[in-house]
């Protein structure tokens, strides 16, 4: 009897708290929050460009919230190529929605290591705003030194709508990037890989050398070096 009166509490709070996650801005605007921002990221893992992150405030407007979920706005590693796109020119073409980019470059990456370049970027997006935010919901990393109330989220932007379109924006906008440089570092093939390590880039690697796009500090591009020599 005990049991069951446990499974049934243990449900309740379950679907409690994923009404919370799913309604968080709501929820925080009626806390007295006017300006929620979604921050993520994207480009950890390449070993070659920059990382890009993307902060979004969607302004006060709930048939704006249901708007954008029935159009199936969701993490950008949920959804193909052509659907990314299309998102991304809804997104960045609402004059309700105020975003902003944040790049941090292979070098700086070189030069402060990973974590304080993730924390790096994510403030240069929130800095780039036009709408100072009140409130900072960010995918699973907490921002430090940042000065305003701010919360994390794991796996953020699959249960945050601001968090979710912030991936689509900096998802679209890397690869952009990454498409360009092919051009004119066209050995590697940046515009298949988007500097991930696949067979063909450290392939290209050994033939011909690092580019100053490479991270140099990572270790997979040092052991290619290193073979190499």
């Amino acid at each position: 009897m005990k049991k069951k009166a446990s499974n049934k509490i243990f449900k309740k709070e379950r679907k409690l708290k994923k009404i919370n996650f799913v309604r968080r801005e709501e929820t925080l605007r009626n806390k007295g929050f006017s300006f929620i921002c979604g921050v993520d990221e994207v480009g950890r893992g390449p070993w070659a460009g920059p990382i890009t992150a993307c902060a979004v405030i969607i302004e006060r407007n709930d048939y704006k919230f249901k708007k954008l979920k029935k159009l199936g706005v969701r993490d950008s590693k949920k959804l193909d190529g052509i659907k990314r796109e299309k998102f991304f020119d809804i997104l960045t073409n609402d004059s309700e929605i105020d975003f902003a980019l944040g790049w941090v470059s292979s070098r700086e990456i070189d030069k402060l290591g990973m974590a304080e370049a993730n924390n790096l970027v994510l403030k240069r997006a929130i800095r780039g705003l036009k709408i100072k935010p009140d409130f900072i919901l960010s995918d699973g990393l907490n921002i430090k030194k940042l000065g305003l109330a701010k919360e994390k989220v794991i796996k953020g932007d699959r249960k945050i709508l601001t968090i979710a379109a912030a991936s689509i924006i900096a998802k679209v906008s890397r690869d952009r990037y990454m498409i360009e440089l092919s051009r004119k570092f066209s050995h590697y093939g940046f515009e298949k890989h988007k500097g991930y390590g696949t067979k063909k880039h450290q392939e290209a690697i050994k033939l011909h050398g690092i580019c100053p796009e490479h991270r140099k500090s990572f270790k997979p591009i040092r052991e290619i070096l290193n073979f190499k020599n």
